[in-house]
């Protein structure tokens, strides 16, 4: 299959391995699946986020990606899947989401420092690229 070589075996798979960046590691992979199990049924608590205002929904966005960026369960993939996954958590609280808006020196900064508890620059990014209106053609 031409596609095996382009792709790793482990693709989508929870990792298996220990991993870090930048002297910091991230969740182990045998408290992979709790931890996000839990904090996937923290979300359902608070109604995937509908029903905020920008800022509210912010705040509490940021805290959820900063948990799933701290877990990081991919071996690879896991900044542009956080990335989707933000997309759809927004579009499904009814807001806009502005790509236009990110840049990569400002996320990687945002999601540096939420791994160290401050969460506010990544919730002044998601502040940032979501709005009450669709985009124009959109």
């Amino acid at each position: 299959m031409l596609a095996s070589r382009y792709i790793y075996e482990w693709a989508g798979q929870l990792r298996t391995i220990r991993i870090g960046k930048g002297g910091n590691w991230f969740c182990y992979p045998e408290y992979i699946q709790p931890h996000l199990e839990k904090m996937f049924a923290r979300l359902k608590q608070l109604n995937h986020l509908k029903g905020l205002n920008r800022q509210a929904f912010s705040r509490k966005a940021a805290h959820i990606l900063a948990e799933i960026n701290a877990v990081h369960p991919f071996r690879e993939g896991n900044g542009r899947t956080q990335l989707v996954f933000l997309m759809l958590l927004v579009e499904q609280a009814g807001f806009s989401f502005d790509a236009d808006v990110l840049t990569r020196n400002r996320v990687l900064r945002a999601m540096i420092d939420s791994f160290s508890g401050a969460e506010e620059p990544l919730a002044a990014l998601i502040l940032d690229i979501i709005s009450d209106h669709p985009k124009p053609g959109a």
